[in-house]
C-alpha cells in the first residue's frame, strides 16, 4: 500500500464508512507505518470540519416510514410506470409536471423515468434536510464502540504512543495509549480464535500485581479492544486466555499470549 491509498483509507476511516476489511487494513497501513499518522490527522480534521455550525436534531419517528414510502413508489425497471400500476404521491405529481407531447412524437419513455427517480431523490434529501439531519446527527445515529472512540482521542493527543509485538503464526498486537488521556487500546491482527468457552482476557500489570482490564473475542482474528480502568505510566498490557466472561478469581489463571510493555 501506498501514501495516496492510505490516504483514501484514512478518509473512509474518518468518517466511519470503511468495511471490516477495509477497517483492518487501514489500521494495519498505520501500525506499520507511523509517519503516515498525519495524513490521518488531516482527514479526520477535513470530517470535523463538515460538522461545524451543524445543531444535531433528532430524526423524527416517521422518517424512515416517509422514506420507505418514497422509494416504494419510484419505478424500479422498464416500461411506464403508469403501465405498472405505480402511482406518485400529489406531492411527487406537482413537483414533476409532464409537459405536452407533440403530436407524432413518440413518449421517451427512459427519460422520464430518470426525472421521476431524480425527483423522488430530491424529495428524500429534501426530507432529510426538513429534519436537520445533517452530518453530525447522521453520525451521531451511528454507534460508535468505545474502543474505536477511545482511539481516536488517543491518536489525536499530544503524548499518543505505541508498540507493536508479532506473535507466533505472524498476527500482531499493538497498543496505543496516552498518558494525558488515560486509556489503551489494543488492537490485533490475524490473532487466533480461543476454545469454545474460552475468551481473551485483558490486563494491565503494575509492578507485579495483574489487574483485569476485560475481555474480548477477536473476529477473523482483528479486534480493538479497550482496556477498562486507568492506565498508569509504566503498566505493562497483557493478554491471557481464561474462561468465558474472564478470571472467576480476578488473578490470571494461564500464561500471558500477549505481553507489550510501555515503558
Amino acid at each position: 500500500m501506498n501514501e495516496k491509498d492510505f490516504a483514501e483509507l484514512a478518509a473512509g476511516a474518518a468518517l466511519h464508512a470503511l468495511s471490516t476489511d477495509d477497517e483492518k487494513r487501514y489500521r494495519r497501513a498505520l501500525a506499520e507505518h507511523p509517519e503516515w499518522a498525519a495524513v490521518a490527522d488531516i482527514e479526520a480534521d477535513s470530517a470535523a470540519l463538515l460538522g461545524e455550525g451543524v445543531t444535531p436534531v433528532a430524526p423524527s419517528p416517521g422518517i424512515r416510514a416517509a422514506l420507505l414510502a418514497q422509494i416504494a413508489h419510484t419505478p424500479q425497471g422498464g416500461g411506464d410506470d403508469r403501465d405498472a400500476g405505480v402511482h406518485q404521491s400529489p406531492e411527487a405529481e406537482a413537483a414533476a409536471p409532464s409537459a405536452p407531447e407533440a403530436p407524432g412524437v413518440p413518449e421517451t419513455r427512459a427519460p422520464r423515468r430518470w426525472t421521476r427517480l431524480a425527483f423522488a431523490l430530491a424529495a428524500c434529501l429534501a426530507l432529510l434536510v426538513g429534519v436537520g439531519v445533517g452530518a453530525v446527527a447522521l453520525n451521531a445515529q451511528l454507534t460508535r464502540p468505545a474502543s474505536v472512540v477511545a482511539l481516536q482521542e488517543i491518536e489525536a493527543a499530544g503524548d499518543a504512543q505505541q508498540a507493536t509485538v508479532e506473535l507466533d503464526g505472524g498476527a500482531t498486537a499493538t497498543a496505543h495509549w496516552s498518558g494525558s488521556v488515560g486509556k489503551a487500546v489494543l488492537v490485533t491482527d490475524g490473532l487466533p480464535e480461543t476454545d469454545a468457552g474460552k475468551t481473551y482476557e485483558l490486563w494491565f500489570v503494575r509492578g507485579e500485581e495483574p489487574i483485569a482490564a476485560g475481555v474480548f473475542d477477536p473476529e477473523d482474528g482483528a479486534a480493538t479492544a479497550l482496556l477498562e480502568g486507568e492506565m498508569r505510566a509504566g503498566d505493562a498490557i497483557a493478554v491471557t486466555v481464561e474462561q468465558e466472561g474472564g478470571s472467576p478469581t480476578g488473578q490470571p489463571t494461564t500464561d500471558p499470549v500477549i505481553v507489550i510493555p510501555t515503558a
